[in-house]
């Protein structure tokens, strides 16, 4: 069990990343706050030890995303917010605005690779590591996500 110091950390450390991902899978307020609280809890009941920064913050982003499938696989799933309020939400600046929304209306499995790709930073190795795939599915993945958004949003900023 950790120690409410160590819990207060990793709230500064992590909350506005977790709240990111709830949101773009959720597209709830509200049910990321839901999610926002069961994986701090999860963190508080947690015996593991981390040996860096970064396996941490990876167990957050796994756990985050396991928190989301279960919530929306849920009966707990009962109400819903339009995207338009979920974009609101985020407070995207006016000229990210389509590229959020294009983003957004991507299938799960893009959507994940292309939020930790862009958006957190993370090489195709480590989304695999975080995601349970294959380097080459990882890329896979980024590429046809790519392609999407391209023919979306049509061009060739990606």
């Amino acid at each position: 069990m950790r120690t409410e110091e160590q819990v207060n950390l990793a709230v500064e450390r992590y909350a506005d990343m977790i709240k990111r991902i709830c949101l773009l899978r959720l597209k709830s307020p509200q049910d990321t706050d839901d999610v926002f609280q069961s994986v701090f809890l999860k963190y508080l009941d947690s015996t593991k030890e981390f040996k860096s920064a970064d396996q941490e913050k990876a167990w957050f982003i796994r756990v985050t995303l396991n928190a989301c499938t279960d919530w929306l696989r849920g009966l707990a799933r009962r109400r819903t917010l339009p995207i338009d309020a979920a974009l609101e939400e985020a407070a995207a600046p006016e000229e990210s605005r389509a590229l959020l929304e294009a983003v957004l209306a991507l299938p799960d499995r893009y959507r994940d690779v292309i939020y930790l790709h862009y958006y957190e930073g993370y090489s195709a190795v480590e989304i695999g590591h975080i995601l349970g795939r294959r380097e080459n599915t990882v890329y896979t993945l980024l590429a046809r996500a790519r392609a999407l958004l391209r023919k979306e949003l049509g061009g060739d900023q990606l």
